[in-house]
């Protein structure tokens, strides 16, 4: 079998696997990974209201340290394929870019840390250390019965992580750009103001919910959450919907609906903003306003992994084989980072994502290739010392 990043990303494109469907992806991941001498394990986690989702956990070695690569097969639906310049499931190479649906969001970048593996191992069958793979397909979607949950299972087992690389599409413009060591939290928040509807011509009669919303909606935006701290931008708070449901131009609606959504730094847990975000409320609402606040239960907290000897580790490793010294940022939106950091240290570096859930997303082949070997130049520093979990914080 062909195992070049090119290779194994083609198959993987050829996997049908939207979310919550397996698609074919995680049993071609175990049979490679088999072959090699992987123990390779298919959990299929479920839970009340959401679907059963299949995932993919394996090791090679027994021993410490133990580094992790992480992932996702599960890709967001390819729209209208009448749209797409090749068949979003071809994996079609056309002028020197491989297309399809999760191109770069995010099976090349598995493909990249797969073949970098198994070409270490090729090499360093009898490495001291572990190499595992943590792949999930519940990334684009709930992401409850994925990643937390696996992460949970492999715990029960004994499983221990020293490090972990998760391969999502961080870079902006080209590869080496950024490396992603931490990630906003996320808040959902849905306002109802309640009103009487009424002719527009006799308002004494009526109660119009729009203006005691438009007050309670400039009581949240009027000053800044935070300022931003050190390694994390100032938190934001959007606006995403403001409805009363009302097609009449003569009558005055019975309730206006709004719905925000936070992005927030690590100044914030979820219970402490959800906190702020009523105070403000009540304060705008004083004894004039009939409402109902609800926030919808979160997962997405902000998280952290301080620059540090592995940060600086991946850093060098990606310098050396791009000749780009990547930024470290926190921006964009969430990931499944966010479970693993309860676990270990945690970075995420992989391909381009400028056509991430596009139509004709697609990454260049050269780019798989330089990705492949900055994953194994990690392995081969990672693991040059019999003792590397003295050398990383």
């Amino acid at each position: 079998m062909d195992t070049t990043a090119l290779a194994l990303a083609q198959s993987l494109l050829r996997c049908p696997s939207v979310t919550p469907d397996e698609g074919g992806a995680l049993a071609f991941i175990e049979s490679v990974l088999r072959d090699a001498g992987f123990e390779v394990h298919r959990p299929i986690f479920s839970e009340p209201g959401t679907p059963d989702v299949e995932n993919l956990y394996a090791r090679y070695g027994i021993g410490e340290p133990y580094l992790l690569f992480a992932g996702h097969t599960d890709v967001v639906p390819p729209g209208d394929a009448a749209r797409w310049r090749h068949d979003p499931f071809s994996g079609v190479i056309d002028g020197g870019e491989l297309y399809g649906r999760g191109a770069v969001d995010m099976k090349g970048g598995i493909a990249c840390m797969m073949a970098a593996a198994l070409e270490f191992l090729a090499v360093q069958p009898d490495f001291k250390g572990s190499i595992g793979f943590l792949i999930t397909g519940d990334e684009e979607g709930p992401a409850v019965n994925g990643s937390v949950k696996l992460l949970e299972w492999a715990r029960a087992r004994g499983e221990r992580f020293d490090h972990c690389i998760l391969g999502e599409p961080t870079n902006p413009n080209q590869l080496g750009d950024m490396i992603k060591i931490g990630r906003r939290g996320s808040l959902t928040g849905r306002i109802v103001v309640e009103g009487k509807q009424g002719h527009v011509a006799y308002p004494h009669l009526a109660e119009n919910p729009i203006p005691s919303m438009m007050r309670l909606l400039n009581g949240l935006l009027r000053d800044p959450l935070d300022a931003g701290t050190e390694h994390f931008d100032a938190s934001n708070l959007e606006v995403t919907t403001f409805d009363v449901g009302n097609p009449a131009a003569n009558v005055i609606a019975a309730q206006a609906r709004a719905t925000f959504n936070v992005r927030f730094n690590d100044i914030w847990t979820p219970e402490s903003l959800g906190h702020e975000i009523d105070r403000r409320l009540r304060e705008a609402a004083g004894n004039q306003v009939r409402y109902e606040l609800v926030l919808e239960p979160t997962n997405a907290v902000a998280f952290l992994t301080p620059p540090n000897d592995f940060v600086g580790f991946v850093a060098d490793a990606i310098e050396a084989e791009t000749g780009h010294k990547p930024r470290l940022s926190t921006t964009g939106g969430t990931s499944d980072a966010r479970f693993i950091v309860r676990h270990c240290p945690v970075v995420e570096f992989g391909l381009v994502g400028q056509t991430m859930h596009q139509v004709d997303e697609r990454v260049a082949v050269a780019d798989l290739d330089r990705l492949a070997a900055i994953y194994r130049r990690i392995l081969d520093t990672y693991f040059a010392s019999a003792d590397r979990t003295t050398v990383f914080d």
